[in-house]
């Protein structure tokens, strides 16, 4: 893949301009420069607003009467029937959304998830353990994916064995414009084949199969995990909506969290100090929260004005797409000292990632953030330093963006 040199100006509708990490220095001139700019679409997809400074991220990301979610949730153009077909309650707002989170929320707590940090931190210290034993390797494929593949299968209830074959799945979905991840490469050919399918995928088929197999009693289901709960609710989802919310699951269930270990590690890895700093075992309560500020894995959602909209001398029209940047918000000058630096005490931390501060915001943060936290825990316990061997490999997505693999050498503690 071509090296991308970001100068400022870079496309945000190329998927290309991410293929080298996010473009900081083009989201710094638009915060600065133009706050509300707009975007150029093709035939594939129409243009589309973009928002980057943090308060008006904040602000469209609450007002959902106006910027409103259930229209679509990515930059793709969709009409009413595949909408209908492939949404999920992220892409719903008000009662309907806030109904079927009022069924979830409970299993997501951050009560439920601090029920999880034994299990964990066992996971975590094999996890490192059995990486740090090789002494080179891909911190990417041998930690940041390993922990949350192992914790998706707690919380869903599935057995170990189907992890790696429903990751592979999940990365085709949520990484359907990397080559890496799926034959399908969706802005390089056609995919209307698959358009009734969660991101036009064919691995949405596979997935949808599988979470048939789940209602129908053909696969098994660990007791009170989300999915029992779910099966078990006589006033639960139907079977498309279930299978979306499966397809969400296994998507963004492992990806987000995932990509931001991989951020932590890369830092880490790139920086000694931040090892020294979380060896002496003062930073735990908010070095997760720096990191995943940092990550902002999940990049933005779409939102689509439900009427004329005047913001920084220009008017958002009714029916327009507007992309709520959070990578950029969680970085806004304005709002976090430094914002490009690892503060591991940085407080307060009132970061964009995750959809936080809007209705929206993503069910499994509380567990990403413990799974971050321990895992970092039991590295710095086995480890006196880290090294990059190579520049890190990004994932080629302007949706999501996070680290796909970097080889480090490590030195034993």
């Amino acid at each position: 893949m071509n090296t991308v040199t970001d100068d400022g100006y870079l496309d945000l509708f190329d998927h290309d301009s991410f293929a080298s990490g996010v473009p900081h220095n083009t989201f710094a001139r638009l915060r600065s420069e133009d706050p509300l700019s707009w975007t150029e679409g093709d035939e594939s997809a129409k243009g589309f607003w973009n928002l980057t400074r943090y308060a008006d991220i904040n602000l469209a990301n609450k007002e959902s009467q106006i910027f409103t979610s259930a229209r679509g949730i990515r930059i793709e153009d969709q009409s009413h029937e595949e909408y209908m077909a492939r949404r999920t309650f992220q892409e719903t707002d008000g009662a309907e959304h806030a109904m079927v989170r009022r069924k979830v929320n409970p299993n997501f707590s951050s009560k439920a998830m601090a029920g999880f940090e034994p299990l964990i931190r066992e996971l975590a210290s094999d996890i490192v353990s059995k990486a740090v034993a090789q002494s080179e390797f891909d911190v990417v494929g041998a930690i940041a994916k390993q922990l949350p593949m192992l914790m998706l299968g707690r919380i869903l209830g599935v057995p170990d064995e189907d992890l790696e074959w429903l990751v592979e799945k999940g990365d085709a979905l949520i990484g359907n414009t990397d080559p890496e991840f799926t034959d399908h490469v969706v802005d390089k050919m056609d995919t209307s084949a698959y358009r009734m399918m969660p991101f036009r995928s064919p691995a949405g088929v596979e997935l949808y199969d599988y979470a048939a197999d789940l209602l129908h009693n053909r696969r098994p289901v660990a007791k009170d995990a989300i999915l029992d709960v779910l099966l078990r609710d006589e006033d639960g989802l139907d079977e498309l909506a279930f299978k979306n919310f499966f397809c969400l699951l296994v998507a963004a269930g492992n990806d987000t969290t995932r990509y931001s270990i991989a951020m932590a590690l890369n830092l880490i890895a790139h920086d000694s100090q931040l090892l020294i700093q979380l060896k002496s075992g003062d930073y735990w309560d908010t070095c997760a929260d720096e990191f995943i500020r940092l990550a902002s894995p999940t990049m933005h959602f779409r939102r689509t004005a439900t009427q004329d909209y005047e913001l920084h001398g220009k008017t958002i029209k009714e029916g327009d797409k507007v992309l709520l940047w959070f990578v950029s918000g969680s970085r806004d000058e304005e709002i976090f000292s430094n914002p490009n630096e690892a503060i591991l005490d940085r407080k307060p931390n009132r970061h964009l990632a995750f959809g936080q501060g809007g209705a929206h915001v993503c069910l499994g943060r509380y567990l990403a953030k413990l799974e971050v936290q321990l895992v970092l825990q039991e590295l710095a316990k086995r480890v006196e330093s880290i090294e990059p061997l190579e520049p890190p490999s990004w994932t080629r997505s302007n949706f999501i963006c996070g680290v796909k693999r970097l080889n480090v050498r490590v030195t034993p503690a």
